[in-house]
This record gives structure tokens, sequence and C-alpha cells, in this order.
């Protein structure tokens, strides 16, 4: 059902006393800016503000650390030493997985090296890896060294899915052609599930259908899909995914990130990894000098490396349980759609030389962000934005990125920032 927006600023008061969410907003700390008053924050693209339960969590895992030491790692409530287990389910429920297919750890680039070290073993008819273009700077890093370290060349064994010339985005059936085309070469397909650029959201399901026809392995790279898209992993049937917990998750600078093994991999203990004694099995962990051989845990905390970093893992605590509450992706997903497209409308309204909105029309193929285009001035624009009180970001040369999450941001907050880019000279 498409909705009919106004530019009036009545109109988008009426639609925040409408939102069956506004009262989620209560439940973060905003920064606030020199008037005082909370700054427009469309950066939870980059950075979540924090929670403010996230503040007693970790100061109950403090109290244990002084009161208990060592104890706190079995002591009642959440013990350390299974405290990943009380981010399975709610983790599983935002990437529609099944929980033994789900664990956070790590980082995102750790955990993608992680899955590459199973997932990525080229041969000599089969060594190709397929990225998009452009792919965040750090999956282009990590993806580029997996293969120099099996001797072969990026030149030769990395192929870039990339945009029509004029274009900002890559059309789905380019992906799919590129797929055809190299079947027979390549061993992994990985792209990131909301492009961090354009704010595109890719056909996962088809990009993953496409490329298992063939055999391929399928991984998405998720920092900028998770808490802002549906996901359905298990029933996509991809491979393997990566997130961090930073962005959307609004856990906190550095967060643990999540990793999902689809059900036939994280219970098949006979795949190659880069093991840990936290990835082996729990009735023989702490007797290694005894049983020294590695028994993978038959799911994804079989790719645990470490024990759990509480004082990363408490914050995301308290998110999860914020999303648990305003009943997952779906309702969010519905204010997110409004909110995007009630900004995009505004924008559209004076919609001149000044700059262009990269990001794909159809709200079924972007998520909360939109890409702006700067034509003149836009580093200039950039900080006109924040003398007005607007925390978004800038990527070089010209685009400026505002997100508007459904958690914490309001329709009149969107209302605000078009007013400002609307006006400027």
């Amino acid at each position: 059902m498409t909705m009919t927006f106004s530019a009036d600023e009545d109109f988008a008061l009426r639609l925040d006393a409408e939102d069956p969410l506004r009262q989620f907003r209560e439940k973060f700390h905003l920064p606030l800016g020199k008037d005082g008053k909370p700054l427009i924050y469309f950066a939870g693209n980059s950075l979540g503000p924090m929670p403010k339960a996230a503040r007693q969590i970790v100061d109950e895992e403090l109290d244990n650390w002084a009161r208990l030491g060592v104890d706190a790692h079995h002591a009642t409530g959440t013990p350390w030493y299974s405290y990943h287990e009380a981010l399975r389910e709610p983790s599983a429920r935002l990437v529609g997985a099944k929980p033994l297919e789900v664990i956070c750890m790590n980082s995102l680039t750790v955990n993608l090296h992680l899955m590459m070290a199973t997932f990525y073993r080229p041969t000599k008819s089969r060594f190709k890896i397929l990225m998009e273009d452009p792919a965040f700077p750090s999956d282009n890093y990590a993806i580029k060294t997996q293969i120099v370290h099996y001797g072969l060349d990026p030149k030769d064994a990395l192929l870039l899915a990339r945009p029509r010339k004029g274009e900002f985005t890559i059309r789905t059936e380019d992906i799919l052609d590129v797929i055809e085309e190299h079947s027979d070469r390549l061993a992994v397909v990985i792209f990131g599930g909301v492009n961090f650029f354009t704010g595109q959201l890719l056909d996962i399901e088809g990009i993953t259908a496409a490329a298992r026809k063939h055999g391929i392995i399928a991984g998405f790279d998720l920092a900028h899909a998770i808490g802002n898209v549906p996901l359905s992993l298990h029933d996509w049937n991809i491979d393997f995914a990566v997130w961090c917990s930073y962005k959307y998750l609004n856990a906190g600078p550095g967060a643990v990130a999540g990793a999902f093994v689809h059900e036939r991999h994280a219970t098949n203990t006979s795949l190659p990894r880069l093991a840990g004694w936290f990835g082996n099995d729990p009735t023989t962990r702490f007797r290694l000098h005894l049983e020294p051989e590695f028994i993978p845990v038959p799911s994804a905390d079989g790719w645990q490396i470490s024990n759990p970093p509480i004082f990363s893992m408490a914050p995301l605590r308290a998110s999860l349980a914020i999303f648990d509450k305003a009943g997952g992706m779906e309702p969010l997903r519905a204010k997110s759609s409004r909110l995007t497209s009630h900004l995009e409308f505004l924008l559209n309204q004076n919609a001149s030389k000044r700059f262009t909105i990269i990001t794909p029309k159809s709200p079924n193929e972007r998520g909360c962000q939109l890409s702006i285009l700067a034509h003149e001035h836009p580093k200039e624009l950039h900080n006109e934005l924040i003398t007005a009180g607007v925390k978004c970001d800038f990527r070089e040369p010209n685009v400026i990125r505002g997100a508007p999450t459904p958690l914490y941001n309001t329709f009149h907050e969107v209302w605000r920032f078009a007013r400002i880019l609307n006006e400027h000279r």
C-alpha cells in the first residue's frame, strides 16, 4: 500500500503522534547539541546511540567482577562462561535463523576470515571470488588477503560486480549474469546485504539461489542489514553471514560481532576451520591437556575461538531486548519504510541540480539509509547540517548518508532534515 505524504510540518507531527513505536525513542541516550537539545541523529548506519539500559547491565558485570572475581564465570544470573548463549536466540530472531546457526563473537572482519578459512577452499578449477564494487574497504582487504594466502593473485581470482556506466547501484540481473558466466570457476560469492555507500538492499535470496545452483558458496556481510531490514537467512539457504553490532544494533563502539553458519554446515563437525578452545565440546573443554584433539561443537559455536568478551557483549543484551519489545523487524521495517519514503518525498519537493538521491527508489530495494550526492560544495553542505544540529556522515568525494532509524528517530526530524537541505543555497 502506497502512503500519501504531505510536505506540511503538521503532517509530520501527526505521523509521530500516531506512531505505535514512538515510546522506544525514550529508551536511548541521544547526543545533545550546543543548545542542549537532542541532535537529529541520522548516523545509526555508523554507530547507533546508547540504550539507557546498557549502563545497568554493564555495571552489573563490573559489580560481579568486583564481588566474585573468577567465580563470576559460574555464578547465578548470567554466568560469564556461557554469556554468549544469552545472545543466541534474540540474534537468531533478527536474522531469521535457528539458534544453533548463530554465534556472537569477535569482530566482523575476524569472523569473515574465520568463515573464509572454512568456505574458501580454492582448487585449480574453482578459485574465483565474486564481490561488489564498491565493497566496504575492510571486506576488500580481507578477501584479497585470503586470495593471496593461498598463493593466488587477486587480479586473476577476484571478480567485481559493478554498477553500469552512469548508474550507482548494481542491477540484480548483472550479478546473476556474472555468476552464470563464471559458474565453473567461482568458489565463493560474498556481498554486502545492504551496500554501505548507496544503501542498496541486494536480492540476497536470488543471489544465493543462483550461486548454489552451481555449487558456489554464498556468503554475506550484514553490517548494514541486521537490525535494518528483515532477514531470513535459514530459509534463504545462504551458507554463511557475518555482521557487527554497533550500527543498527546499538551495542556500542567495537561491540561483539556475530556470524551465521547454515545448519547443514554448522552440524558438520568434519569441516575444516581455525579452531580455539571455546569451539570445542564443552564436556572436554577443560581437559585439553588430557584430550588434546579438537572436537567441534555441532553448531555455529564450533567456530568460536575464545571465551566471551563480557563487557563487549553486555550492551548488546540491552539492545536486543529493545528489538524484542518492539515486536521484531516487521513493525520496525514498516515504520522504517515510511520514514525513509517521507524523507525521499520531502527532498524531491525541491528537486534541483544541487543533489541527487542515489539510493534505489523502491522501498523493497533499500534499508533506512538515503545516500545524497551533492553536486556543488558537498563538504559545505555537510558542515551546514552539522551546524544545524544534524549528525549524519560524509563519504568522499560528495555523498552525505542519512539514516532515519525507526527505534529512535521521528517524522518531525525527517521534516527538519529535509528543510535544511532544501533551503541550502
